[in-house]
């Protein structure tokens, strides 16, 4: 049985992997794939009365098909500042203005464009993996502080860092799972 201060410990190790996971889930939902996908325009910001605004305040973004997004803002004399900053945010999409509203036609990837996306989602999950292991150390650190300052017994040292090696190898397939689930996404025409 694991001491309670132990166990804190890595219950807090594994909220801080679970955001790290969580966080990688964002990254991927904004990495382009064959389908038209809100949250693909979700991070671009709008220049709107002298303010970064993003994009979800000033309108709906919908996908009309699948090749295809589309976006109504609510204030029409927004449209040209909405196209402005859709072009600038380098996701290679080029936004098309009909007056109410803006069609957002997304080409079709090319092999080397995916090749690309793909090693842009291996740091991104690369990245949540050393997250990953920084909490891991952490936690393993203040697990040996804790036993040493409460005289704690050395096996409990032991159980404790056992069980935050199964906390991070959970997360670390998770990651992994991910990965692979995104490649594939990426990869199919």
């Amino acid at each position: 049985m694991i001491a309670d201060e132990l166990q804190e410990i890595i219950d807090e190790a594994d909220i801080k992997m679970d955001d790290a996971v969580q966080y990688l889930k964002s990254e991927f939902s904004h990495i382009r794939t064959g389908k038209a996908n809100p949250a693909l325009i979700s991070g671009v910001k709008v220049e709107y009365y002298g303010a970064q605004t993003p994009l979800q305040q000033l309108g709906n973004v919908t996908v009309p098909e699948p090749r295809l997004l589309m976006v109504s803002p609510y204030d029409k004399s927004t449209l040209p500042d909405i196209e402005k900053a859709i072009m600038a945010a380098g996701l290679g999409l080029n936004p098309m203005n009909d007056g109410d509203f803006i069609r957002i036609p997304l080409p079709i990837l090319t092999e080397e464009r995916r090749k690309e996306l793909v090693k842009v989602a291996r740091d991104k999950a690369e990245q949540a993996r050393i997250s990953i292991r920084n909490s891991r150390r952490d936690a393993n650190d203040t697990v040996k502080k804790t036993v040493e300052s409460e005289s704690l017994p050395e096996d409990s040292k032991f159980e404790a860092e056992d069980e935050i090696q199964k906390v991070t190898d959970n997360h670390t397939k998770a990651v992994d799972d991910m990965l692979a689930h995104k490649e594939t996404e990426i990869m199919t025409v």
